[in-house]
């Protein structure tokens, strides 16, 4: 059966390759071939598994009941291959909140028992596939939870394939103005990309009050026009990314704590995410906003720690922690 996950407010379905051919979804045996495949089959399974079905829709809730389906996994012992499904059919090279809810699924189903790697197929044509993550059950401030090795994040438009940008410079660091996003708010107009095995474009905004809020972001005005710059064709536009780009807004705070909101890219805005959340601490460190060690990104749905190795100007790591609880 489908078992829905909540990650600091970030929904997930996870079902079993089995069980979704069960239910008449021909999804291949091997994780590879069902990347390969996935035109054929993830459709049919976000519509199956994903809707609201039985259940009342919430007044201004969104059209899926999750943020995404985990497909896996796809062999009884360690390392574990999943796949990550976004509600419009595309696939994901990592999630951390979906990675984390896998790996509590596993543990419940009781086939993960101590560190291992999760291997995230996908068919993205920028990054070698799988991504590999290690995952290890820890303790954090007393809370039971998973630390994701997110490993070494690359920064600039080269990194995530982005073109038809324009440089700005900030504490003699390059960042990036994306002419598409100052176009919605002029107040957006220093971006910082990021790849922490999938792409990010970091907004870094002077004032809280420059962030979007998740209700503005699904109204079909500013929804629209975020779509256009987020998801790949024939969604979007593809601009400034190919392959679309995943969009957070980032605000600094204190203490090593950054204010962020998500809009990814496959899906729309999102309570939070944790590669998300990752690529707002990599963005705010290069901004000169934080220190390594443990910086606190705030999101609607909760905070992530996200721990940061650095050396000189070189972030050498970068890991996430992350809870999750089956919902009822």
């Amino acid at each position: 059966m489908t078992q829905f996950y909540d990650a600091r407010g970030n929904i997930y379905a996870v079902v079993s390759p089995t069980y979704l051919r069960s239910r008449g979804i021909d999804v291949p045996e091997r994780a590879d071939l069902a990347a390969h495949t996935r035109k054929d089959w993830a459709t049919s399974a976000i519509t199956s598994e994903c809707g609201w079905g039985a259940l009342p829709r919430p007044a201004n809730a969104k059209a899926h009941r999750c943020d995404g389906l985990l497909v896996g996994p796809f062999q009884s012992a360690p390392p574990f291959d999943l796949l990550i499904v976004n509600t419009d059919g595309s696939l994901a090279e990592r999630s951390g909140n979906g990675l984390t809810i896998f790996a509590q699924a596993l543990t419940d189903q009781g086939l993960m028992v101590q560190a291992c790697e999760l291997r995230v197929h996908h068919d993205q044509p920028a990054t070698a596939s799988p991504v590999a993550t290690r995952v290890e059950p820890a303790l954090y401030e007393e809370v039971a939870g998973f630390w994701l090795a997110l490993g070494l994040p690359m920064f600039g438009p080269d990194a995530v394939a982005a073109t038809g940008v324009d440089a700005v410079a900030v504490r003699e660091r390059e960042f990036s103005h994306v002419a598409a996003l100052a176009a919605v708010n002029p107040q957006w107009a220093c971006s910082q990309f990021v790849r922490v095995g999938n792409p990010h474009c970091v907004t870094l905004v002077e004032h809280a009050s420059a962030l979007p809020d998740n209700q503005s972001m699904q109204q079909p005005e500013l929804f629209g026009l975020l779509q256009a710059i987020a998801f790949a064709p024939p969604l979007g536009r593809g601009q400034p990314c190919r392959a679309g780009i995943n969009l957070q807004w980032a605000a600094r705070s204190s203490d090593n704590h950054v204010i962020a909101r998500v809009f990814e890219r496959g899906e729309g805005p999102t309570a939070s995410s944790g590669t998300s959340a990752s690529a707002v601490a990599c963005a705010a460190w290069r901004a000169g906003w934080v220190t390594d060690g443990v910086v606190a990104v705030v999101m609607p749905g909760g905070t992530a720690p996200v721990r940061l190795q650095s050396q000189g100007e070189t972030v050498l790591s970068v890991s996430l922690f992350g809870t999750a609880r089956a919902q009822a």
